[in-house]
């Protein structure tokens, strides 16, 4: 208990420091430039507090949860000599993380909403939520596929910089063939999916890996997950524009 006492008042340090000039700025707008006084001080300082207390957990909760739980799940699966059964878990944790996103939902909502209004889908609650479902499929579908692709490139020793220049490559002709409608949700659809929980957990899992098999580096080898998670959204939001 002393222990965690210690290291959630360092937490709490490091929030305040990161979150002071995002304080800064919001209040020398607000007081020297508008010249107005904060509405309801009271809950927005009650707020600050919680956010802080918020972030300060969340960032333990990931060193202390997350990060160990990551790293132990890829050298566990390295261990037991499996390449099917890696693959089969690097694909379920970024299905499973990025199909319950919130950020992802809500893009996904928002474009059903606008694709209906331009006439690309059917006016109906039904098509909406149809459209919106599918989106979120083929994106979590795509990270998964990503999350192999990294693991696999770790696994063999393959360059990541040829995976990155190709894909981007990719990207940039197929927004030449793809639908304009399509086109801006699949670029979003790149950021959305690298949230708070995907990020840390693929994270620990390429370092526990690239830590677990010999000749890899966990700094050379161990991270970049993230990028392709990034990238194979937007080449699969834009070739489900195509063909649908």
């Amino acid at each position: 208990m002393p222990q965690f006492a210690v290291a959630m008042s360092k937490q709490v340090l490091g929030a305040l420091r990161d979150l002071a000039p995002i304080f800064g700025v919001i209040a020398f707008f607000q007081i020297v430039v508008l010249q107005q006084p904060f509405p309801e001080l009271v809950n927005v300082l009650v707020g600050l507090v919680f956010v802080v207390l918020g972030l300060a957990l969340f960032i333990q909760g990931l060193e202390s949860g997350l990060f160990p739980l990551g790293e132990a799940l890829a050298q566990g699966m390295a261990r037991k000599g499996s390449v099917t059964a890696l693959l089969s878990l690097a694909f379920c944790l970024g299905f499973g993380t990025t199909v319950a996103e919130p950020a992802l939902i809500a893009v996904a909502a928002e474009a059903s909403d606008v694709a209906a209004e331009a006439g690309f889908i059917q006016a109906s609650q039904a098509a909406r939520d149809t459209y919106a479902l599918e989106l979120r499929l083929v994106v979590a579908f795509s990270v998964g596929l990503a999350i192999v692709l990294g693991v696999l490139r770790i696994v063999k020793g393959w360059p990541i910089h040829r995976f990155i220049i190709g894909g981007y490559v990719l990207v940039m002709v197929m927004t030449i063939f793809a639908p304009e409608e399509i086109v801006g949700v699949a670029y979003d659809s790149g950021g959305v999916t690298t949230s708070t929980i995907t990020v840390p957990l693929i994270t620990a899992l390429g370092v526990g890996l690239a830590t677990t098999i010999r000749g890899r580096n966990p700094m050379l080898d161990g991270f970049g997950l993230i990028a392709f998670a990034s990238l194979t959204p937007m080449i699969c939001v834009l070739g489900y524009g195509m063909v649908t």
